[in-house]
């Protein structure tokens, strides 16, 4: 559980699906619990059979909902020594989920002593930037300020499996939204 309280009985939805169910059971190692909460490692079984598969993110139907698009804008940290530049394809990792995507646009570099934004045609070794993502596949997230869990990525090189930046979500791009949740 990342945020929030389930209890039994309680409305879900799966996303990126947006199938719904109610909560028929909550079952640890220890036995059944009438509810959950977060960092509890708990199955969740549910009235009907809908399909959930690793990576997608099941929410509270009467919370506020979460974005479901295939672009982001975050803030980035780059953790390698080889400059991040916009197109170069990674593996997004959010939470369960990897999906391929890359920086698709650097807005700014930030100036960690003067919060100053510059212009940047890419990212070096521990430079920060306001970027905007593009995934291969429609993704689940919050922005980090409400949900850490699901508003934070990695970002991992595809031939060398290392992790080469990590970001924070600040929200998405209006015009990009595949499907707004509700």
């Amino acid at each position: 559980v990342a945020s929030g309280v389930f209890r039994k009985g309680d409305r879900i939805t799966a996303l990126p699906s947006g199938k719904s169910s109610k909560i028929k059971a909550i079952v640890t190692y220890d036995g059944e619990l009438d509810q959950a909460f977060p960092p509890m490692a708990v199955t969740l079984t549910l009235e009907d059979e809908i399909d959930i598969s690793r990576g997608d993110m099941i929410v509270g139907a009467e919370k506020t909902p979460a974005t479901v698009a295939d672009k982001f804008k975050a803030s980035i940290v780059w953790m390698a020594e080889q400059a991040m530049t916009p197109g170069r394809q990674y593996i997004i990792k959010l939470a369960t989920r990897s999906v391929p995507g890359s920086i698709s646009m650097i807005h700014h570099r930030i100036d960690v002593n003067t919060l100053e934004h510059h212009d940047a045609n890419e990212l070096k070794l521990n430079e920060i930037g306001s970027c905007t993502v593009s995934v291969n596949a429609p993704v689940v997230f919050d922005p980090y300020k409400r949900v850490k869990g699901a508003g934070s990525f990695i970002i991992i090189d595809r031939l060398t499996n290392g992790t080469v930046g990590a970001g924070m979500i600040t929200g998405h791009t209006e015009d990009e939204v595949q499907q707004p949740v509700s």
